[in-house]
């Protein structure tokens, strides 16, 4: 029974996270949808000051929470910001459905018109992003009182952070496409691993495995998986030396049991696929310096977050996937 039930986590963690939503989508379709998008966040940030990176990070933020809840509709534009109509039209509007700019205005509603046909069309994606940034505008363009007002949008320290992020990696790299992942060894060294997520553990109290551990020797490097920033480093009674990165789609990646850190690692820093971040290691399971209670390895999790809550997912299928990639990389080369 299980088994069949692991069997039904792994499936839909596949085809939630691990089948992007444009999966029909050719390379060269995928790269044409971002460049439409750095267009618009390019002229929107023309006409209101507001940086195009913080635009940038709200619109995959947005769409990466529609992607994990069941409550909001999927994107179909290129924009994924979503606004609900009463929202957009106002709260006491008797159209609820209104695009009239001037009605929406006289109603405090969000809806503006950025494209200049007159209308205020909260399925238009030029419309949509114009009305956020406008919004943001209100607070100010410079960094902290974009952080105030996307606080009294959001309501959510956290939000505000993962939304931060995600425009400092925008920001660093100048470019939208991030995806490019990397196994978390390198893939000549001597490793081995099993989907072990949802299995029992013992020590600390009773609860489950939160993710796969992956059996190397000690001090083999530890890199990064994917683009991201470090959220997270240091001591945890169960992980010992851990560190944890936040992609830019809003997957967490928390690697456990390190050996030690990469020199002048630190929270805030950006990292990139196949940068090592530590070292494979045996500590955890008591206070800070523990080590040896087990055989060294990574332990490696994933989480998503919704903007409501965070939740564990089964990293094994993810964990084939790259190493396959990796593998396939070497070969060529």
């Amino acid at each position: 029974m299980r088994h069949f039930i692991m069997l039904i986590v792994c499936l839909s963690t596949i085809l939630i996270y691990c089948i992007p939503a444009n999966a029909n989508a050719t390379q060269q379709q995928v790269t044409d949808l971002n460049q439409k998008r750095m267009e618009l966040y390019k002229k929107v940030e023309a006409t209101t000051n507001i940086p195009w990176y913080y635009l940038a990070a709200v619109d995959q933020y947005e769409r990466n929470i529609r992607s994990a809840r069941r409550d909001l509709p999927k994107a179909e534009g290129a924009i994924g910001i979503y606004f609900a109509p009463e929202m957009w039209s106002g709260i006491t509007n008797p159209n609820i459905e209104d695009d009239n700019p001037s009605s929406i205005l006289f109603f405090d509603g969000i809806g503006m018109d950025g494209n200049g046909d007159g209308k205020a069309n909260r399925m238009d994606d030029e419309d949509v992003l114009f009305s956020f940034a406008n919004y943001l505008l209100c607070y100010g363009v410079d960094h902290e009182n974009i952080k105030i007002g996307l606080w009294e949008y959001y309501h959510r320290d956290k939000t505000v952070g993962i939304i931060i992020g995600k425009a400092s990696l925008y920001r660093h790299f100048g470019r939208l496409a991030l995806e490019d992942h990397a196994f978390p060894v390198p893939i000549r060294s001597n490793f081995s691993y099993r989907n072990t997520w949802g299995d029992a553990r013992g020590w600390g109290g009773r609860r489950i495995h939160e993710g796969t551990d992956i059996f190397a020797g000690y001090g083999v490097p530890v890199r990064a998986t994917s683009y991201g920033i470090i959220e997270m480093k240091g001591w945890n009674k169960y992980g010992g030396w851990r560190i944890g990165i936040r992609d830019i789609n809003n997957n967490y990646h928390y690697f456990a049991h390190l050996s030690g850190f990469a020199k002048d690692l630190k929270v805030g820093q950006i990292v990139e696929p196949g940068m090592v971040i530590g070292g494979v290691g045996s500590s955890g399971y008591g206070p800070p310096g523990t080590s040896g209670k087990f055989p060294p390895h990574l332990h490696y999790g994933m989480y998503k977050d919704n903007g409501y809550t965070e939740w564990s997912y089964d990293p094994f299928p993810h964990l084939k996937l790259w190493e396959r990639q990796e593998r396939l990389k070497a070969r060529k080369r």
